[in-house]
């Protein structure tokens, strides 16, 4: 399994389904996610799709979203 590092162009991410979320803006700016080969996760901006993307594991991903749910990050979504 080849280790894919943080910051890695996303356009160099081959063979990857970017999602984006139904709640995304009215011009469609959003966080996007795409589940790679090994398991890990790639978070990108849309507005910069082939900027950088950062690589997360599920067990990071789990904790994020669990965090979210629990409204830990309700004061950066004002």
């Amino acid at each position: 399994m080849t280790q894919i590092l943080n910051g890695v162009p996303a356009h160099l991410l081959h063979d990857v389904n970017w999602q984006k979320s139904s709640y995304s803006t009215a011009d469609g700016n959003c966080v996007e996610v795409a589940l790679l080969a090994g398991g890990d996760v790639a978070m990108r901006n849309s507005r910069d799709p082939h900027g950088p993307a950062l690589v997360y594991t599920q067990a990071e991903i789990a904790a994020f979203i669990a965090g979210v749910k629990d409204g830990e990050f309700d004061l950066i979504a004002r």
